[in-house]
């Protein structure tokens, strides 16, 4: 697998739902002013898109299995659709800390117990499904990244801005470095003594520097999505200064990477990279950045995390979410169609770790022994859309959605 956000399991209101599919508790967070209800219903598309992007990484074809369309399809996945979880998952930190305006007092602290809760209990089930799935699990990741986010949760959208920028231009860096102090021995060392690693094989320093999505490059995207979430996205010159935003970011990091490294080095780290077996910033091979050359902080390759793939992974994402948006507040008649997607979308991380499960104990999917089908992919979207869309129909939250928000319940007893 690849990424990430994650899955997210934070859902927003869907408009002309019926009176159960009412959005939950986190969705609902009063806001100064209150947000358009078609804001929150692209925020659950573009999850919804988050999700189908894990699939194409985890069941579709191979990049070099692919061409035309096709192999900027998984490209794109490869790429880019575990930031766009990370990034969500910054917005969801809000939806529950307070959108518009952070709460504070008692529902400040209330909220940040419940975001506690989330991140213990997302970093048990990311632990376990490591135990069974591998590294590529990126539950116990958001464990971590919500955990960090703690402290910030009040900040404004400009200082949060800021902080992902500073962190973006930094971080990769010094990564870098820590990585070349984290030889193979002192590594096995500190393993020998983590209990994580002991159970799953991911333990601290993978959660934190060496795994697949390392928490020290890739908070600059919980924290952007944090951001945006204090934005009002459904007014439209917020929406077109996104838009120019991301198109800016994502032109800038994308082409000074290009200028600087060359094309040859973009194409190997593609090539080479997520593609290979996994989409974090490590080769899946377990091998580490001090096995590559210095040069290689001038590539934007999937999720090489340098400075230029995370500011153009966040240009990306910036543009996910806004374009959905735009199409949920602007074409009713498309919001009504896409409306099984958007489903998806409420209910993430059931989709998320179900697509695990489901090739675990289901039988094959015809085709699935094709190196170049598509057929296995689009089966689990087709699944995963009508059992979302099914689902909603009946119940508030996915299955895990309300497993997840019942474990939060003991933080309404925070004094």
């Amino acid at each position: 697998m690849t990424q990430t956000q994650p899955p997210q399991e934070t859902s927003a209101p869907q408009e002309n739902s019926p009176p159960r599919t009412q959005p939950s508790a986190e969705s609902a967070v009063p806001a100064s002013p209150g947000p358009s209800m078609g804001r929150l219903v692209g925020v659950d598309l573009a999850r919804a898109l988050a999700v189908f992007g894990m699939y194409v990484v985890h069941i579709g074809p191979p990049l070099s299995a692919t061409d035309g369309v096709a192999s900027w399809i998984r490209y794109l996945a490869d790429g880019h659709s575990s930031v766009l979880f990370a990034t969500l998952a910054g917005f969801s930190l809000m939806l529950i800390a307070g959108r518009r305006e952070p709460k504070t007092g008692l529902a400040g602290r209330r909220a940040k117990v419940r975001i506690a809760i989330r991140a213990v209990i997302l970093l048990a089930l990311g632990t376990a499904m490591a135990m069974e799935y591998g590294g590529v699990i990126i539950l116990g990741f958001y464990g971590v990244y919500f955990l960090l986010a703690l402290p910030l949760v009040r900040l404004r959208a400009k200082t949060l801005a800021i902080t992902a920028a500073v962190l973006a231009l930094v971080t990769p860096q010094l990564a870098f470095a820590l990585n070349w102090l984290l030889t193979e021995s002192v590594q096995q060392t500190i393993n020998a003594y983590d209990p994580l690693h002991r159970l799953s094989e991911v333990g601290v320093l993978d959660l934190l520097f060496t795994g697949f999505y390392p928490t020290i490059t890739w908070m600059p995207f919980v924290i952007a999505g944090m951001a945006l979430a204090r934005l009002d996205l459904s007014a439209a010159p917020v929406q077109r200064r996104l838009a120019a935003l991301g198109a800016t970011l994502i032109v800038a990091a994308y082409g000074m990477s290009l200028l600087l490294a060359g094309p040859d080095a973009l194409q190997s780290l593609a090539e080479d990279g997520p593609s290979s077996g996994g989409s974090g910033s490590m080769p899946p091979d377990g091998g580490s950045f001090p096995a590559m050359p210095a040069s290689s902080l001038l590539t934007a390759g999937p999720h090489s995390g340098t400075t230029f793939d995370i500011i153009g992974s966040v240009g990306v994402a910036i543009l996910m979410i806004v374009g959905a948006t735009v199409a949920m507040d602007r074409m009713p008649r498309l919001r009504r169609l896409a409306k099984p997607v958007i489903a998806v979308g409420t209910m993430s991380l059931t989709a998320y770790v179900g697509h695990f499960v489901a090739q675990s104990v289901l039988p094959a999917v015809p085709g699935a022994d094709t190196r170049g089908s598509w057929v296995p992919l689009i089966t689990y979207v087709l699944g995963a859309t009508v059992f979302a869309a099914i689902w909603s129909r009946f119940f508030r939250r996915g299955p895990l959605e309300y497993l997840l928000n019942a474990a939060t319940k003991p933080a309404q007893y925070i004094r």
